[in-house]
């Protein structure tokens, strides 16, 4: 099977990224903007979202549609993001009832279960990370800086820098103390454009250097 690509490429077989989007062959984009240095993963669908500069959806088989995904966020493969919800206040739960079309039960569908669908959109922040194989369901918030930990179920929003895991998805722990997650999110370093990001990125590597250096509220006293 030499066209199936590789679970992990080589880092030599990396596709170089840039101000367009890198949007894999295989995968299903619909009605979505995608901005710079993003990638789109082999065999993953997004409909109805956007996907913000530097964030990526790793291969295989994601599944993201109502969704606004910020900037710089990692989300792993076999990840499904807003599984759309059924009407179960109908005689019958199953989608003819507004699918009527492919049953020919109607000439037209019922809009007003898209509608409500879209209504319940889910919002990801910047620089989250989603681990392999979480659920995120319809209308969650989650902040920035936040961790999905791999097979988690989200049910409730995931607060900034928090760190989630099990089924229903509960806090195990939170990545930074107060001080450093609040200044992290004042900085707002993930809207800096790719200059400024080249010249001060050795500086990502150490947090509390990092607000020592960058602090709005010390370098504007």
């Amino acid at each position: 099977m030499d066209h199936f690509p590789a679970w992990h490429p080589h880092p030599d077989q990396l596709p170089s990224l840039g101000p367009d989007p890198c949007i894999d062959p295989t995968a299903i984009v619909q009605n979505c903007t995608t901005g710079a240095w993003t990638e789109i993963g082999a065999f993953t669908t997004v409909v109805d979202s956007s996907l913000d500069d530097y964030s990526y959806i790793a291969p295989f088989h994601s599944y993201i549609m109502y969704t606004a995904i910020g900037k710089f966020t990692s989300i792993a493969s076999h990840v499904r993001i807003n599984p759309t919800n059924h009407p179960m206040d109908r005689v019958t739960q199953h989608h003819c009832t507004y699918r009527r079309r492919q049953y020919g039960f109607a000439e037209t569908d019922d809009p007003s279960v898209f509608k409500w669908r879209k209504a319940q959109a889910v919002t990801i922040g910047h620089d989250v990370w989603i681990g392999h194989g979480a659920i995120v369901l319809p209308g969650v918030t989650v902040g920035n800086g936040a961790v999905i930990g791999a097979g988690a179920v989200v049910t409730k929003d995931v607060a900034p820098y928090e760190v989630v895991v099990g089924s229903p998805a509960h806090a195990i722990r939170m990545r930074f103390d107060d001080r450093i997650a609040s200044a992290l999110q004042e900085i707002g370093w993930w809207h800096w454009d790719h200059a400024v990001l080249r010249e001060r990125f050795a500086d990502l590597q150490d947090p509390a250097g990092f607000i020592s250096k960058y602090g709005l509220t010390k370098n504007s006293s």
